[in-house]
């Protein structure tokens, strides 16, 4: 597995980050200590929670395994933001709820510090002001390395962006999307601002809750339990790609992975991967087979006419500001 620099930061990731929403929910702890390991000895150093996640039963499952590890040689990411309690502050973004959030990850995490803290989601009743000078102080005071951010719009990254360079507060340094061959609306605006601003991007679903592995040969709202839609506690959401775009997408996967001796999963991760905007996909693995499946979208790379041939059956309508008449505009006179 190579290492990438994370965005405009000095620290160093692995290509892939392991993805732990199933740790106390379809992996229980000893299964998940031997995919921590497993990502381990393979090279992977980069691992990410969220508070919410089992609520709570990732972090802690993380945690006994760090316990016998050296941190230092961990990257390890979690996220606050959504409802921990039922208290009014129980949730959201206030410097409250943040203070609360990352004591008690740390506890179970059993580490004195979080290598990322991610705000999960946007807050529309906490003034930024309050969200980020609270950031700051966390990394001021130790408790936190760096600050990054999922799920905002481009213009709330930047807004976020800019308040932090006019107070001289420590910035956001990552992007954590939704991502993958069948999302790819990310493109219009979120992948191009990462690029520009130079901001590590580390997509979640990069294989659509399973989807893009092929596994739901006969649909997708048919998927057994012990699956990631199978066991969704909101299955329109998957639902929604029961169409002939995500037919022609996985008719095409099959045909490259037939072709060139890989599988289906490791043809969508590596088209993830190839993105140069990218840094680290995240992955979700419930046990080891599916782990080294995931490793070995490592070490290759498609080729040109590939990913061009995924991108056709994959492709969105797009419209303005972003269809090609749009672009020719904004380039119309200032082409050298």
């Amino acid at each position: 597995m190579r290492m990438k620099k994370f965005g405009k930061t000095g620290a160093i990731v692995s290509e892939l980050c392991l993805g732990t929403m199933t740790f106390g929910w379809q992996a229980d702890e000893e299964m998940s200590h031997k995919i921590l390991s497993h990502f381990s000895d393979n090279g992977g150093n980069f691992i990410d929670t969220a508070n919410v996640y089992s609520s709570g039963k990732s972090e802690e499952i993380i945690g006994t395994w760090l316990a016998g590890r050296d941190r230092e040689s961990v990257f390890v990411a979690t996220k606050a933001r959504f409802k921990t309690s039922d208290h009014a502050n129980g949730v959201g973004l206030s410097r409250k709820h943040l203070y609360r959030a990352i004591r008690e990850s740390l506890t179970r995490l059993k580490t004195d510090y979080i290598d990322l803290l991610q705000l999960h989601a946007w807050d529309p009743l906490t003034p930024l002001e309050e969200t980020f000078s609270t950031l700051n102080r966390m990394v001021e005071d130790g408790l936190v390395r760096y600050v990054g951010i999922s799920n905002f719009r481009a213009w709330q990254f930047e807004k976020a962006l800019q308040l932090c360079r006019q107070r001289g507060w420590h910035e956001p340094v990552s992007l954590q999307p939704h991502y993958n061959i069948l999302v790819r609306a990310t493109e219009f605006e979120l992948l191009p601002m990462a690029l520009a601003e130079n901001i590590a991007v580390i997509p979640w679903s990069p294989l659509a809750g399973g989807i893009l592995t092929g596994k739901y040969k006969e649909s997708i709202a048919s998927a057994p339990k012990g699956t990631r839609v199978g066991d969704s506690s909101s299955p329109d959401y998957y639902r929604r790609y029961e169409n002939e775009r995500t037919k022609n997408v996985l008719a095409k996967l099959g045909e490259i992975a037939r072709d060139s001796g890989r599988t289906m999963a490791q043809v969508a991760l590596n088209w993830v991967i190839s993105n140069p905007a990218i840094t680290a996909p995240i992955i979700g693995v419930r046990n080891l087979d599916q782990l080294s499946d995931n490793i070995g979208a490592t070490g290759w790379f498609l080729t040109a006419n590939q990913i061009d041939s995924i991108n056709q059956a994959s492709r969105l309508e797009v419209t303005y500001p972003y269809d090609q008449r749009a672009e020719e505009q904004q380039r119309s006179g200032r082409e050298l």
